[in-house]
């Protein structure tokens, strides 16, 4: 039977790029189950993914991974080229992109706002050709991004993991499903009909010569613009200050405008809505990994991303969120040092 070095080996004899010096270095997947590895020889490198389909939900999330960056590498979308891939093992040999992400460029750039206005106007053709007969059943999860996942992928899991998991919370928080279903309500009224990555952060985004790829694909669906925006400006894996936020929104608008016309007016009215629900996911997410997976590292990203919920929520001064709104405001100020703040 073979592996998937043998796998590898093949791709490489068939196309005259192996060799006996090639070498194997596995790379950091974050929050995934899939394991990542450079391979390299004097001849050039490739990255190998192997996602064994041992549960039905593998299986479909790599046919997903294959419809899905089959189709944006179509539209021209800088994703990386498709070699080989082999479904039954889940084994995909792929154009190697380059080593540096996001986020590794931005935190230690003084010119980051150039950087993010690229990926702004790559986020926007990406938005606008990846919705171009897209085919939702290529998608493992939900065809369309919707209250449905914005309230049980989204708030409960703010809930499950951040609330009760991490901070250990033991009081009732009932009061806070009426917040929840008014903020997925806000947010449900936003246009739907575009495509939608689900992640799109600077560990996502791989920069070299000044040219932007994009990974970690297999999660997208239809949904809102506002989403992937809101990704990128409160993505707490960089930090970006306020007014950077403010300088790239304004240069986001100014870019759709010129593509779709007249649509500055709603995207401003449910962009904070949206933001406020991807920042729920990302508590929830990183205190799943840190907890539930123990992989501690993701606590050093709660924190930024706490902040950065208050002043969403602060700024949008809802009354139906003040629920919300004074359960965070009592978890920052007591963050760290009374964790579970019975």
């Amino acid at each position: 039977m073979m592996n998937l070095q043998g796998f590898v080996k093949t791709y490489q004899d068939d196309t005259e790029s192996g060799s006996k010096e090639s070498k194997w270095r596995k790379l950091p997947a974050d929050g995934s189950k899939r394991i990542f590895y450079r391979v390299s020889n004097e001849k050039g490198s490739c990255v190998v993914m192997a996602n064994p389909p041992a549960e039905r939900n593998a299986e479909k999330e790599n046919l997903s991974y294959l419809k899905i960056g089959k189709h944006l590498f179509s539209k021209g979308i800088p994703v990386p080229c498709m070699y080989r891939y082999d479904l039954d093992h889940g084994w995909f040999i792929m154009e190697d992109l380059g080593e540096q992400n996001l986020q590794e460029i931005a935190i230690n750039s003084d010119g980051r706002i150039t950087i993010y206005k690229k990926v702004i106007e790559l986020l926007i053709k990406i938005q606008l050709k990846g919705r171009e007969v897209f085919n939702p059943g290529w998608c493992y999860h939900t065809k369309r991004y919707d209250r449905f996942i914005m309230e049980k992928f989204e708030s409960d899991y703010f809930l499950k993991y951040f609330l009760q998991g991490l901070l250990g919370l033991k009081q009732d928080l009932s009061q806070l499903i009426s917040s929840f279903e008014h903020l997925s309500y806000r947010a449900s009224l936003a246009d739907n009909n575009f495509f939608l990555h689900r992640d799109f952060q600077s560990r996502n985004l791989i920069i070299k010569h000044n040219k932007i790829g994009v990974i970690d694909w297999q999660g997208a669906r239809l949904g809102p613009l506002q989403y992937d925006l809101a990704s990128l400006l409160i993505d707490p894996y960089v930090g970006l200050t306020k007014d950077e936020q403010m300088v790239l929104y304004d240069y986001y608008l100014t870019v759709l405008e010129k593509c779709l016309p007249r649509i500055s007016p709603s995207f401003t009215e449910h962009y904070p809505y949206l933001a406020i629900q991807r920042n729920l996911q990302i508590l929830g997410a990183f205190s799943y990994l840190s907890k539930i997976q123990g992989k501690k590292r993701f606590l050093t990203y709660v924190s930024p991303a706490l902040r950065s919920v208050q002043g969403l929520l602060e700024e949008l001064d809802d009354s139906e969120l003040y629920p919300l709104r004074e359960l965070v405001r009592k978890i920052n100020k007591n963050f760290g040092a009374d964790p579970c703040l019975e």
